[in-house]
């Protein structure tokens, strides 16, 4: 039998939201008939966390939804690129393998924001031309200083009815190169007084003499995001641009652009439109890109994919699935206020999804002998387990018993705490798929530390034989054979923060006193140690998942696993430990 997963795949069914309510009412009222098109426009900077995770899940999947009614249906993935700056082809890479990793087919195209900027800088001077941007040539602090307050309005810049000729001008010098960073930058001219501090006169465009990832030094100028953002979706002909409700106050800036280019007829109708939902916020858990990069230049994790860090990266590693996030994205629903999502919630999708998928195997972590001492000498006594308890078809392996064992170092107790029903001086348990036996005594080392216990079997019964469940016991325990068990480094990852919100307000804390997210830091995130595995588990490929059973959820390291060096991360314990603390 090959180390294999189970098919079978959890799934919920459908369950409605406002953005499918909108969707549906487009839809009846015939704006949009033909496709229900979505994207997914991360700018290329950084990993992708569990947020992103989410949005994945949200935009991929509605129009993976609607295709039954609307056959053209689709999402595109779209770099926003338009920062040369902070971008590099290795975040373009590392998302493009993420979202494929997630389960979803970007039809073998991606699209890219870079790929239009000779139709944004288009797009741009048309509102020149029709004396709704203008060039400011104000330094970067009057700017700040003019733009007002939310309750006092901005001052107009004195360049503000610079002709048109003079602005196409001078953004034409732009484009050419002829001014240094910060000597212009194109201004939308909207209201200086709006209560929106968004639509005082936003910026369009900015000088930077940069090389881009993808454009080379083609362009200094490059568009702002919100001008970007909105101009790329009606070029793509996305019916719904969903993004976080940190961009609802961008949404007017975001009609304006389309509105005022639609008018001079850059686009048709019907326009994109901009929904908002609440962003991913979960216990014990930071998403700040700042933070995460605190974390990682800090040391504080061994980099962007490890398995403690919240990115997709590390989430893999950790053997998280793409099954066990879709679960999670449908049970937490989508809504248009901010709520804390409990952590558990995340982990017990993932051993959800596990639980049907993982085959189970057999792993002793914190080993110690035990001697069957009525057991024939250099004999071999094959037991059967099932690869999965759900799936007959998957079938059974062997597990070789021999007269010494490897068992679990807690699962034996000399003087057993009330409710403690396994290995004890005087007592019996079942060896689990194997016989049941008695201890009869147990060894010490000079510290009073145990190194070896002893029993005897009954060999009447062997589990599976006709009659072996006459007799019952309250105790299983799980074993190995030390002759063919084989050695391997297992980590043992656990939450990152010790507490619920990193950085936050506790209990007992004074008013003014402030706390960094650093201090919460769990020191017992990461704990390695060699454990005793079954031997196929030496030979498994990367990324193979099982559930070692009576203990948790594991995963062959993607990178360091190799064949007869096994490695394991523990993905999720078997029960939410935490809530029990």
């Amino acid at each position: 039998m090959t180390d294999q997963t189970a098919n079978t795949a959890t799934s919920t069914p459908v369950v409605s939201n406002f953005i499918r309510s909108r969707i549906d009412e487009d839809i009846a009222n015939k704006t949009f008939c033909d496709a229900i098109t979505t994207r997914f426009p991360p700018e290329p900077n950084g990993f992708l966390h569990f947020g992103h995770a989410k949005s994945i899940c949200l935009n991929f999947g509605l129009a993976k939804d609607y295709a039954a009614q609307c056959p053209q249906s689709h999402c595109n993935l779209r770099f926003d690129d338009t920062n040369p700056t902070k971008e590099e082809t290795k975040y373009v890479d590392a998302i493009r393998e993420d979202v494929a990793w997630l389960g979803f087919d970007t039809r073998g195209q991606e699209f890219y924001a870079s790929d239009y900027f000779g139709r944004l800088y288009h797009c741009a001077e048309q509102l020149i031309r029709a004396g709704l941007a203008y060039v400011d040539s104000q330094d970067s602090e009057t700017l700040r200083a003019t733009r007002g307050t939310l309750t006092e309005p901005g001052t107009p810049s004195p360049y503000r009815n610079r002709s048109i000729d003079e602005n196409l001008d001078l953004f034409q010098r732009m484009r050419a190169g002829e001014f240094p960073d910060g000597a212009h930058i194109l201004r939308a001219k909207i209201d200086m007084a709006s209560p929106n501090l968004n639509l005082r006169d936003p910026a369009i465009y900015r000088i930077r003499h940069a090389h881009h990832h993808r454009t080379g030094d083609s362009w200094c100028i490059y568009p702002m995001y919100d001008f970007a953002h909105c101009v790329s979706d009606a070029i793509e002909g996305i019916s719904h641009s969903l993004c976080t409700l940190e961009f609802a106050d961008h949404r007017p800036l975001y009609d304006w652009f389309l509105e005022q280019l639609a008018k001079l007829g850059e686009f048709k109708r019907p326009l994109p439109q901009q929904i908002e939902f609440s962003r991913l916020n979960l216990t014990y858990v930071v998403l700040s890109k700042r933070k995460l990069i605190q974390l990682v230049s800090g040391g504080h994790v061994d980099g962007w994919n490890d398995p403690r860090l919240p990115t997709l990266k590390g989430a893999r590693r950790r053997g998280f699935t793409p099954q066990g996030f879709k679960l999670f994205a449908d049970r937490i629903g989508i809504s248009k206020s901010d709520s804390l999502i409990d952590y558990h919630v995340l982990e017990d999708c993932m051993r959800e999804d596990l639980n049907e998928r993982a085959e189970r195997r057999v792993a002793v972590l914190n080993p110690i002998q035990l001697i069957l001492s009525n057991f024939p000498e250099n004999h071999t006594e094959p037991c059967f387990a099932p690869n999965h308890p759900h799936h007959e078809e998957l079938g059974k392996r062997e597990l070789p018993l021999t007269r010494t064992l490897w068992i679990e170092r807690e699962d034996f107790m000399i003087e057993p705490t009330k409710g403690f029903f396994r290995l004890t001086p005087g007592k019996e348990v079942r060896l689990r798929y194997g016989y049941i036996i008695k201890c009869t005594g147990y060894d010490t080392n000079e510290s009073g530390e145990i190194t070896c216990v002893y029993a005897e079997y009954d060999p009447t019964t062997k589990s599976g034989t006709p009659g072996s469940e006459a007799r019952k016991v309250k105790g299983n325990i799980h074993w190995l054979s030390c002759a063919h068990s084989v050695p391997a480094e297992i980590r043992l990852y656990d939450r990152l923060f010790k507490t619920p919100n990193p950085g936050g307000r506790q209990a007992g804390d004074a008013p003014e006193q402030t706390r960094d997210f650093l201090d919460d830091l769990n020191p017992n995130a990461k704990h390695v140690q060699i454990g005793m595995l079954e031997p196929a588990l030496a030979q498994c490929a990367r990324e193979a998942c099982y559930q070692f059973e009576r203990i948790g959820y594991f995963v062959a390291d993607q990178f360091d696993h190799k064949a007869g060096q096994p490695v394991f991360n523990r993905t999720v314990t078997l029960r939410d430990t935490w809530s029990k603390n």
